[in-house]
């Protein structure tokens, strides 16, 4: 079991930046699928980006604007959001996968989930 906890929520304005975090603790598989999710209320959670084995992928709706990294020696996966829209405001998830992934995962896939950080963005 892979436990997971996110940090570095908060409230910004338009255009603002914030970084969040995603502590994981417990047996990590080497190359394995690590990602971040968002969902506000009434939603389906959203896959937003994915870090497996080096490769990287994002989808549409954050591409240019969210980075997602990974410091492997601290088991902590990052997500940087920059000009930030009032449509990203919502819940944030970091999920993991013990296996490699290719590509922008339905969460529906993903057992390990953090409890989730606020993200609020005023206009």
């Amino acid at each position: 079991q892979v436990h997971l906890v996110e940090s570095g929520g908060g409230s910004v304005q338009a255009g603002g930046s914030l970084r969040l975090s995603c502590a994981a603790s417990g047996y990590i598989v080497s190359s394995s699928c690590m990602g971040w999710f968002r969902q506000a209320p009434g939603k389906e959670r959203e896959g937003l980006a994915f870090s497996s084995g080096g490769r990287i992928y994002y989808a549409d709706s954050v591409k240019g604007r969210f980075t997602i990294s990974q410091d492997i020696a601290k088991n902590t996966l990052y997500l940087q959001m920059n000009n930030l829209k009032p449509e990203d405001t919502a819940m944030y998830y970091c999920a993991y996968g013990s296996w490699r992934c290719g590509g922008i995962i339905p969460h529906s896939k993903f057992r390990n989930w953090g409890q989730g950080t606020q993200v609020t963005v005023s206009s």
